[in-house]
């Protein structure tokens, strides 16, 4: 290991707190805690955070974590012989017992060829025996699609890893000798996927046909999910100010979402919705202010909790500020506005995502025009200097006249704002963010297919044109290439997995897909048949597939769902088809 890598390493943990250190002895399991991105990246993401306290709180454990090393030409190209080595003990990979992967995005799949490269161990599982540590996958991205990985890693945790964690632990402490006696036993505990134990069939067409289960493995392995958040605290355990959320300390308010968009994978793959208690906040709450001046709240929807009036009077009636991580606009009150200026924001963030009422119906996103101009007045009115808008581009059916509609909805906000400046004397600025829709598993829109690049191009053009001329706006979005890889890697089957490596060096994803007799249309822009079986549906993940394909259907039509009650029993978004209550 160089010396500059030990010295940044280190100077990394002088700068935590909440760290925790356990002596390496034989009778505790090793875990490698792998967050596959950049340390600001991995200490900013709070489920990463939660299983490294959930695993160190335990005796028998010890768990370490590793990053992607720092930007570095050397390491970046693989020309380095350095080891990637844990931040706590500058441990490598090879002395641990079990390498776990929290993924949350899928395009950090391509890191992963460089991290087992820069540890000297065999990128596929069929390559690895039982000298090797066992490889498990988690994080959000292994319960919507993990087939992907199905052929690299050893096994994959569906669901959240409370309710996985302890019975995945006594099966890992038995270390049997026997690795197809561990992973046979670990297939069939619940929210345990082994992809070897699974045989996918496909037509000559290329769509999945059938998974043939071995070994006894479930025909489907079903989500797993916390049923009472307040047996498990999830805050920001160990603070540094090498992180997004480096000034503040951040606590989970609620998981799931009641609201129903109908691009979105969390609000689906995360229900039901559950929320926290007020005394278990505060109680969160008076740990956090013991390290930070700023309590950060985290959720999907963090002004849908119950009583986030009763929290956010609590927070401050301690001294402390406050910071949400999302707004609704149909929610969003001058008070609360009133308690982020005070708290020293200067920008938020909203999210119409459309500029037409029809796409707006279309995606289910309940709300119309009126109030996003009365949220963006109240912002203005409240002294938030700064504000960014969220919008999507290339939703199936998009017209002319809905780009349009972009550029409209942006003036009109654009007025209310430079009004609010002049008033002021001081004129903030307007950012539209505006991103490809990705059409994402267990969705209502996991048939749809992702517009071409080309239109998409034109359209980000015509955009960026337009928005050029609106006073104080300015535009910026993601790459229509990453956009369309993310789509391919988040759509895809295990057999794309044998083209990460080439891809992580940079190869072009058509000409890639081209020789290895892929196509990259068949995973990215084709619209699925109704009855077509999803790489993805090896997992049983509480929602029918029939409600999904009936809110498809209701998009068509542009219509409607009422958003789903968190505490009715059959939390179905229209009471019909979700099980997972």
């Amino acid at each position: 290991m160089s010396r500059s890598r030990y010295l940044s390493n280190k100077q990394k943990l002088q700068q935590e707190t909440g760290t925790i250190f356990h002596s390496w002895n034989e009778n505790r399991y090793r875990i490698a805690l792998i967050y596959p991105n950049t340390y600001h990246q991995g200490m900013s993401n709070l489920g990463f955070l939660t299983v490294y306290q959930l695993l160190n709180q335990r005796d028998d454990c010890l768990c370490e974590r590793f990053f992607l090393p720092d930007k570095d030409k050397s390491v970046r190209s693989h020309k380095s012989d350095l080891p990637l080595v844990s931040l706590e003990s500058q441990h490598p990979l090879t002395d641990f017992d079990l390498i776990a992967f929290s993924i949350s995005f899928e395009n950090d799949y391509l890191n992963l060829p460089l991290i087992f490269n820069l540890s000297g161990i065999p990128f596929y599982s069929a390559e690895r025996d039982s000298s090797w540590p066992l490889v498990l996958f988690g994080g959000v991205c292994a319960f919507i699609n993990p087939e992907p990985l199905a052929d690299i890693v050893d096994f994959i945790a569906i669901g959240e890893a409370e309710p996985i964690l302890p019975g995945l632990l006594d099966i890992l402490l038995k270390r049997s000798a026997d690795r197809e006696d561990c992973l046979g036993e670990l297939a069939m505990l619940p929210g345990i996927y082994v992809p070897k134990f699974y045989s996918p069939t496909y037509a000559e067409s290329g769509e999945v046909t059938h998974f043939n289960p071995q070994n006894g493995a479930p025909a489907h392995v079903t989500r797993q999910f916390l049923t009472d958040l307040d047996q498990s605290p999830s805050r920001s355990f160990i603070q540094t100010e090498e992180t997004e959320f480096g000034q503040m300390a951040l606590t989970e308010v609620s998981r799931g979402c009641s609201r129903g968009c109908r691009f979105c994978a969390a609000g689906f793959v995360y229900l039901p919705p559950r929320e926290r208690s007020l005394d278990n906040l505060l109680g969160q709450v008076d740990t956090g202010l013991c390290q930070r001046d700023r309590i950060g709240l985290v959720a999907a929807a963090v002004s849908d909790y119950a009583n986030i009036q009763e929290l956010q009077q609590g927070i401050l009636e301690r001294d402390g500020q406050i910071s949400m991580s999302s707004l609704r606009l149909d929610a969003l009150t001058a008070a609360e506005v009133e308690i982020l200026h005070q708290g020293g924001h200067k920008s938020v963030a909203i999210a119409p995502e459309a500029g037409s009422q029809r796409l707006r119906n279309f995606i289910n996103k309940g709300i119309d025009e009126e109030q996003i101009l009365l949220s963006v007045q109240i912002l203005a009115d409240g002294g938030i200097k700064n504000l960014k808008l969220y919008f999507i581009i290339g939703f199936p059916g998009e017209q002319q006249s809905d780009i349009d509609a972009i550029i409209t909805l942006t003036e009109n906000i654009s007025a209310i704002w430079r009004e609010a400046g002049r008033k002021r004397g001081v004129m903030g600025s307007l950012t539209l963010s505006v991103n490809p829709f990705i059409p994402k598993p267990f969705t209502p829109f996991q048939w749809a297919g992702m517009e071409d690049e080309k239109s998409l191009k034109k359209k980000l053009r015509f955009l960026q044109a337009a928005i050029s001329r609106i006073p104080n706006a300015r535009m910026n979005h993601e790459s229509t290439r990453a956009a369309t890889l993310q789509t391919f890697l988040s759509r895809g089957d295990r057999r794309i997995g044998k083209l990460l490596p080439q891809l992580a060096a940079g190869e072009n994803l058509k000409q890639l897909c081209k020789k290895s007799h892929l196509s990259r249309d068949f995973y990215v822009t084709r619209e699925r048949d109704a009855d077509e079986l999803f790489p993805w549906e090896i997992i049983d993940q509480r929602i029918e597939r029939g409600y999904l394909w009936k809110e498809y259907q209701r998009a068509q039509l542009e219509k409607t769902t009422s958003p789903c009650v968190p505490d009715c029993r059959r939390c179905g978004v229209c009471g019909e088809g979700v099980s997972c209550c």
